[in-house]
């Protein structure tokens, strides 16, 4: 009982280092008990995995061949630690060929899908920037048709992953989130995607699956990391002393544009049968004694296209992909042209929502639904434009939707809740 005293009034004179000592021990055990149970979630998913490599297949069948594509830079520099122990080892347990391409410099994923041979399954692990470099490379290829109906499937590993919301569950944990999206990729399942292909006067076309934004809104955000001093405040900051260099801050445009367009029916997934001889011969036969009558062409009617001058602190066009419908009828884009008439206060305030969500559309704003529009911008326009978070310089484009042009694996779950809410 003694020395129980003794240790007591130790600790009672030493209050400051007993309590430094307690909250240290206490964030380690937090620490290692986090570790611990990251390590079980990687396990059960190499379990499973393992299902899958374990299953048989024929003699004269090829292992399915994966190309992945990963961008070591992403997530702070942290992408190939991510992906090493997380992702790798549930894809090589699941009997796939793996083929990792690992990128050295911006860009270099473009120029490498261009060169790609032919592959099974494309598999693209980093965030919206690697992303928007495989398929503006995979959609700039002579034989893009053939390759675009390769499956994609995306490991999120890099600081902003918009395509995450789409394809798999919200996840706190880093680890379960990697590990749901690559086994997603084993599991099969895919959703069509539509792409935005954004050309300039000069340059080739570009290519995004979340849209492109120009106007204050994403020039603020793009600076609120100067003010990382300010901590949870950096983007209300960044956005408040942008208001000190011009207002109101307006930008002028052009808009020419082309409504929605009917869906047309799905294509069968399998070519239907060869007949038989006989039928065949048959049907030349036919072909011979009577052949088809000459269609006289029909005249093809104009291009209904609507004009718009506009002036706006803000246009985004955006696809549907955040929000995807399967069984929806019509295919289009969404533009979003916001009023510049805001006031300071809502400008922050809506600046720190647009964070989060990049391409929000406010109430007041004008909003088009569009197949394909051309964007005209006053000679000697400065700034740059926000493509999949990844910044060009402003310049007039045409932007063309590709309705559900890429396929993309994503988890079960999702699939099921987007059919769904579609029935409902």
């Amino acid at each position: 009982m003694a020395g129980a005293g003794k240790v007591f009034a130790t600790l009672r004179s030493h209050w400051k280092k007993t309590t430094f000592g307690v909250c240290l021990l206490s964030w380690g055990g937090n620490w290692l008990y986090g570790k611990h149970c990251d390590n079980l979630l990687r396990r059960a998913a190499c379990l499973e995995a393992q299902v899958f490599g374990n299953e048989l297949i024929p003699s004269n069948m090829p292992l399915k061949k994966a190309t992945v594509f990963l961008n070591p830079a992403a997530c702070k520099g942290k992408a190939r630690n991510l992906f090493e122990k997380n992702a790798a080892p549930i894809l090589h347990l699941s009997g796939l060929d793996v083929n990792i391409v690992t990128t050295d410099y911006e860009g270099q994923a473009k120029k490498l899908m261009e060169l790609m041979e032919n592959t099974d399954l494309i598999i693209i692990a980093g965030g919206d920037g690697t992303v928007q470099e495989v398929i503006t490379g995979l959609l700039r290829r002579a034989d893009e048709a053939a390759f675009s109906k390769i499956p994609i499937g995306f490991i999120p590993l890099g600081k902003t992953c918009t395509l995450s919301h789409t394809l798999y569950p919200e996840s706190v944990n880093q680890v379960q989130h990697i590990t749901n999206a690559t086994l997603a990729i084993l599991k099969g399942e895919t959703v069509p995607l539509d792409v935005l292909q954004i050309k300039g006067e000069k340059e080739q076309p570009v290519f995004a699956l979340s849209g492109l934004r120009w106007g204050s809104y994403r020039d603020a955000g793009v600076k609120a990391s100067k003010y990382w001093y300010l901590g949870p405040l950096k983007t209300k900051a960044a956005h408040f002393f942008s208001t000190f260099k011009e207002w109101p801050q307006k930008h002028q445009a052009a808009l020419m544009y082309l409504g929605p367009t009917e869906r047309p029916p799905d294509e069968p997934e399998e070519k239907p049968s060869r007949p038989p001889l006989y039928v065949r011969l048959y049907r030349r036969l036919c072909l011979y004694w009577s052949p088809p009558r000459k269609e006289i062409p029909q005249e093809v009617a104009p291009e209904d296209w609507q004009e718009l001058k506009l002036s706006t602190v803000e246009l985004s066009i955006a696809t549907q992909n955040r929000q995807l419908d399967l069984t929806r009828t019509e295919d289009f884009m969404n533009i979003c042209i916001e009023a510049d008439t805001v006031s300071k206060g809502q400008f922050v305030n809506r600046g720190s929502q647009k964070m989060r969500d990049p391409h929000m559309c406010p109430e007041d704003s004008q909003c088009i639904q569009a197949s394909r529009c051309i964007l005209q911008l006053p000679e000697g326009t400065e700034g740059s434009f926000g493509i999949d978070n990844e910044e060009y310089e402003a310049m007039p484009v045409e932007v063309k939707l590709l309705p559900r042009k890429l396929r993309f694996f994503c988890d079960p779950r999702m699939r099921e809740q987007m059919l769904r809410a579609a029935v409902q």
